[in-house]
């Protein structure tokens, strides 16, 4: 888009002062007797190209978060709702509806784990990795799968061929699972595992690893990412279809239960909307939200857009908080807490000028923080290239160790409270969220909605206009459009075929020295299993056909993670994702 010529008929650019707020009487007089004059002899320019998104009908500069949200140049008592007051729009940390965070105290009782995802090649070279992150202070492990994995497939699978180990640690069976573990405390260590599709079977192998160290169940600790639905919508890395990998997800919360006890708005209301849409299949079959709800956590981006990022954190804690209580009618208040994981925005790091990610991660982390993350992954500045290096990784958590230990915004509770802009943000958060809620619910719910492609083709669009700004250089991406230089690239880590050679080893020992009768039994029942449909358990039992017990028992007898999903697709089928056009 040309840039708009300016005429004598053009709006004044102080008058967004004054239209749709009701500025004191003392904002009006800098208004007219410090802005204009100063505006009068220089104007505004906007951060970038003046073209496109930069320019508002009248030609102005206009500044906007990188979602395309309108900035203020200023923000008062003027940008918040006329009755807005303490108590109803913000409250206390620790109390409803937790905008400034689900604990009193903060982090001065406890900081927020610090995360490591990590997994690349084999289970071996992974479990050294994991040593090595543990020592230099690292409070918690978080795993990244290969692509075969993540898709239900053993490494020595077609469908693997040139990915194993690639993209994350290759895990194919049990054994794989225990040398990933072993020489590491499940009862000691948090465990975060990225994963969905798979996610029951990939469980099942944790908690058997568990077992057989001799810990609890009860006492190990850690997330499980089982956001099916979120693969439907972005990463795509799905394998039955939404309504029996729903089932699964809620055989997960079931046998939990009963057995151990985008946009920046865009991610917030179809995250959140996700978790409605998982708490409604759950209370089909017939659970007690009180009952799951409190061990439901989120698992966020953090973005470059610092202040927006920020907002968006405080207001899913206000908004979770509301569905529970009166979405849901949820009486334990622990079930009312929006608990959430935070990963910074790999998408975010380009390959150029690399070193320039350690700030953007940096950043992307302090909002992260200051948005209240009771966990968090930093990435390393070589994300664009391949898996991180020991020393990229290291970098990456000693960036959270700065901001935990030096900077000091870890020593009082949301520290950017009653900041006007971020107040006015986080409400706007809100709202948008809320209008995303109405659609989706007259959709009848995510499933449907995915079905009809709209969350995909609402992130599409949304992408698609980011891309186009940045190409434009509307959106100024150091080192990217602009700032250019010529350099070389940074040392990386390569995964050769080596990986896959070594899996496909151990996977034919394994498959001849275990008791492949009882494998082909296991997956039989778990068959079954699945060809039911469930429902509730009484007396305190799960569904007769609830596959978690199924999976487990295929996992003692050592069917791979190939073989088990295959069982499930042989009932399920597979899913081929709809037009978004």
């Amino acid at each position: 888009m040309p840039e708009k010529p300016k005429s004598a008929t053009t709006e004044s650019p102080t008058a967004d002062v004054f239209k749709g707020r009701h500025p004191s009487a003392s904002e009006k007089a800098w208004a007219e007797k410090t802005l204009a004059p100063t505006l009068d002899k220089a104007a505004e320019k906007p951060i970038g190209a003046p073209t496109g998104v930069n320019l508002d009908e009248h030609g102005h500069a206009r500044f906007s978060t990188i979602s395309g949200v309108p900035v203020r140049r200023l923000y008062t008592q003027a940008d918040l709702p006329e009755d807005w007051n303490y108590d109803k729009y913000l409250g206390y940390p620790g109390q409803p509806p937790f905008t400034r965070g689900i604990h009193a105290s903060g982090y001065r009782g406890k900081l927020f784990t610090m995360r490591q995802f990590s997994g690349f090649a084999s289970p071996e070279e992974t479990n050294q990795r994991y040593k090595y992150l543990l020592q230099s202070g690292g409070s918690g492990l978080s795993v990244a799968f290969d692509l075969p994995t993540l898709m239900g497939y053993d490494s020595d699978h077609a469908a693997s061929e040139g990915e194993v180990g690639k993209c994350g640690v290759a895990i194919d069976s049990l054994e794989d699972m225990e040398i990933l573990f072993d020489g590491i405390d499940l009862e000691k260590t948090t465990v975060s595992m990225t994963i969905n599709s798979p996610a029951s079977v990939l469980w099942a192998m944790y908690l058997v690893v568990a077992e057989k160290q001799g810990a609890d169940w009860k006492k190990i600790s850690g997330t499980l990412q089982n956001d099916i639905l979120k693969e439907y919508i972005a990463q795509k890395e799905y394998i039955y279809p939404p309504a029996p990998s729903m089932r699964l997800v809620v055989d997960t919360f079931e046998y939990h239960i009963r057995e151990a006890g985008s946009t920046a708005l865009q991610e917030l209301a179809f995250t959140l909307y996700d978790g409605v849409e998982y708490v409604e299949w759950a209370q089909r079959r017939g659970l007690d939200v009180d009952e799951f709800g409190a061990r439901l956590s989120f698992f966020f981006n953090a973005h470059n857009d610092f202040f927006e990022e920020i907002a968006k954190y405080r207001a899913a804690r206000k908004i979770w908080y509301g569905v529970m209580k009166d979405r849901f009618q949820a009486k334990n208040q622990r079930t009312w807490l929006m608990r959430f994981h935070t990963q910074t925005a790999g998408v975010s790091l380009p390959a150029q000028q690399p070193m320039n990610n350690i700030a953007r991660v940096a950043l992307q982390a302090l909002a992260a923080v200051l948005g209240g993350t009771q966990s968090l992954h930093t990435d390393s500045y070589d994300e664009a290239f391949a898996l991180p290096t020991e020393e990229a990784a290291r970098i990456a958590l000693r960036t959270q160790q700065i901001i935990a230990y030096e900077s000091g915004v870890t020593q009082t509770v949301d520290p950017l409270g009653g900041s006007y802009f971020l107040e006015a943000l986080t409400l706007d958060m809100e709202k948008g969220a809320l209008d995303y809620f109405s659609k989706l619910d007259a959709m009848g719910g995510m499933v449907k909605a995915i079905e009809r492609g709209f969350p995909q083709k609402e992130i599409a669009e949304a992408s698609y206009q980011y891309q186009r700004a940045s190409e434009a250089k509307e959106k100024v991406v150091v080192g990217v459009n602009e700032f250019v230089i010529e350099e070389e690239p940074p040392h990386t880590l390569y995964i050769d075929e080596r990986v896959a050679h070594q899996q496909s080893t151990k996977l034919k020992a394994l498959r001849a020295r275990r008791s492949n009768d009882e494998v082909l039994r296991t997956l039989d029942a778990l068959k079954k299993a699945a060809s039911q449909e469930p429902a509730a358990g009484s007396n305190g039992n799960i569904s007769p056909a609830n596959t978690m017990p199924y999976i487990v028992d295929a996992v003692r007898a050592y069917a791979t993670v190939g073989e088990i999903c295959e069982a499930l697709r042989e009932i399920y089928g597979t899913y081929t994702e709809v037009s978004v056009t």
